[in-house]
């Protein structure tokens, strides 16, 4: 028998938003103390915070346990389809890169730019991560980058904590702009009008974020050494940022700031050398020792005391590699930039798009106070267009370029699932999370409580994505749970719709560090699945200090202050 169907309430505790937030929020609050307080894994706070959405969505809200479940079960799914098959597909093509010895290749071609671990975690974790984002994201960047900062002498907690905090300022146009695009369908906003005034937001917060990654490198002395590089990686970025998303191509947006990022930063780096016969400098480890030990795949990286007997010393295994087999090191993501690209052009794009079902969650059925069906009851399996059998394709054409014999890249299929269990796990069990909040109306009520702030709620409205972010991990998905209450926020604030909608998605970006499944992902990258909790404290800082950063400027750009920065 089909589970009775269940009308949102938005104050169910004495008809008060702001009492019925404080017990909404109570699955947030469990989440993150579990995790950043009490160490607790990240699957298993996530599962305790799922459990106390379902008390309260049940018990608070009057929603049918039926109705519960299903909103539980189409999260979970969603958390497979799409996020996790992208996940999923884009590391088993690193698998294979590692298997046929190419990642050896590519991350010599990296460190052959600079021996120096300042620069490569501009070039490796900000600019070539940007790129993965642009081409995959939803968690891929921070897993091939963790991994590709220990290959080059990293230790694992740092290398986790520095390719976090760069996977920020190109999250809103990541994925091919998935972000945007799914803003732009759940405000009935333009696309292009939410990329322009994203296009000038996350560009201030991208020139940042490359001196951050060098403080967390080698604290003041790396600020003092290496200020050139980073302000080189971060202002082209941005510049790039703002302008493709401005005047040229919103879903192209990261991955030419990615590519104008990287090649400037080599540009200086081989100016600098060559104008320089000074050895490079070792760089300690910044900010203290790191407890842990070596950890998860380094695929032939130095010893924990690399050259010199500092542990964080950049190297060189001297090995000389043909033009050949660096072009081949370089092809998987070659492979992956073309098959995006085809996947824009309009035939293609509708080709692929025609096999897509879109159907009602069975049994699910929720609706609005005005009677109106829930949005998210609808699942949209677009299994031919989706950026995980997009990168599926570019992996078995990687193995047939990189000749990885067929049984040796199923095997290493096998080995990415089973190494990516505990964060598999995490990811679903924090979207069940995110649809029985959004579906009971727990998230709405959080956010309508905000919006009663009046004019000051331009300050709040990045909170908004960030916490949507911080919950599900995906821009996209802070995106549909918040985007259509940041345009009826702005509409009762009198304030302007774009402005707010786009601050949910810049706001958001900033969430991503300390999400979980990001966190998990990082974690089981370097082989430290538990200590996740270790993690979220070594980021958090950054995220809630970039998070009041970009609360400043959106408040500020809601006035004639920075007014002027959004288009006329």
């Amino acid at each position: 028998m089909e589970p009775a169907g269940y009308v949102q309430q938005y104050a169910p505790v004495l008809g008060s938003l702001a009492w019925s937030s404080l017990v909404a929020a109570l699955p947030l609050l469990v989440l993150f103390v579990l995790l950043g307080g009490l160490r607790v894994r990240a699957w298993l706070a996530s599962l305790i915070a799922l459990v106390v959405a379902l008390v309260v969505a049940v018990v608070v809200y009057g929603m049918p346990v039926g109705q519960a479940a299903l909103s539980g079960t189409e999260g979970a799914a969603f958390g497979f389809f799409p996020i996790l098959w992208i996940v999923i597909n884009a590391l088993w093509i690193y698998r294979m890169t590692v298997r046929s010895g190419h990642f050896d290749v590519l991350r010599r071609s990296f460190g052959s730019v600079s021996p120096d671990q300042r620069v490569q975690a501009v070039i490796i974790a900000f600019s070539f991560g940007a790129l993965l984002e642009a081409l995959a994201g939803f968690g891929a960047p921070v897993a091939i980058c963790t991994i590709m900062l220990i290959g080059v002498g990293f230790k694992p907690l740092k290398a986790a904590v520095v390719a976090l905090v760069a996977n920020t300022a190109p999250v809103a146009f990541g994925a091919i702009a998935v972000p945007i695009t799914t803003l732009a369908q759940v405000t009935n906003l333009p696309e292009d009008a939410l990329g322009a005034v994203v296009g000038r937001q996350t560009p201030v917060l991208a020139v940042f974020v490359p001196f951050v990654l060098v403080a967390l490198v080698d604290g003041a002395r790396g600020l003092r050494d290496t200020w050139p590089v980073a302000l080189t990686g971060g202002l082209t970025f941005g510049l790039a940022q703002f302008a493709v998303s401005n005047y040229l191509s919103v879903p192209l947006t990261d991955i030419i700031a990615a590519l104008v990022s990287a090649g400037a930063v080599v540009l200086l780096v081989r100016a600098r050398t060559g104008a320089s016969s000074a050895t490079p400098v070792a760089v300690p480890a910044g900010g203290g020792g790191d407890p842990t030990p070596g950890a998860g795949t380094t695929t032939g990286g130095a010893g924990p005391d690399g050259p010199g007997g500092h542990p964080d010393v950049g190297h060189d295994d001297h090995a000389h590699d043909s033009r050949r087999d660096v072009v081949l090191a370089y092809m998987p993501y070659v492979i992956i930039i073309v098959l995006f690209s085809v996947q824009q052009i309009p035939p293609i794009t509708k080709a692929l798009s025609a096999v897509t079902e879109k159907f009602r969650w069975p049994g699910l059925d929720v609706r609005s106070p005005s009677g109106a069906q829930a949005s998210s009851t609808t699942f949209t399996f677009n299994w031919l267009a989706a950026a995980g059998t997009i990168l599926l394709i570019a992996g078995i054409l990687t193995a047939v370029v990189l000749a990885v014999r067929p049984g040796d890249a199923l095997r290493a299929y096998g080995e990415t699932l089973s190494e990516l269990r505990s964060a598999i796990a995490t990811v679903m069990l924090v979207l069940a999370l995110a649809y029985v909040m959004n579906l009971s109306g727990q998230t709405i009520t959080i956010g309508q409580w905000l919006a009663a702030t009046g004019g000051f709620f331009a300050v709040l409205s990045p909170v908004l994505g960030w916490l949507g972010t911080a919950v599900t991990g995906s821009d996209t998905s802070s995106n549909s749970l918040f985007g259509a209450l940041q345009v009826a926020a702005a509409q009762k604030s009198g304030l302007d719709p774009v402005l707010l909608a786009s601050a949910n998605s810049s706001g958001g970006v900033l969430g991503k560090m300390i999400s979980p499944q990001n966190l998990a992902i990082a974690a089981a990258a370097v082989g430290m699945a538990g200590r996740e909790g270790e993690i979220f404290r070594r980021v958090l800082l950054w995220s809630v200090v970039f998070l009041a950063g970009m609360c400043v400027l959106v408040y500020l750009q809601s006035t004639p202050v920075l007014g002027w920065m959004l288009p006329g």
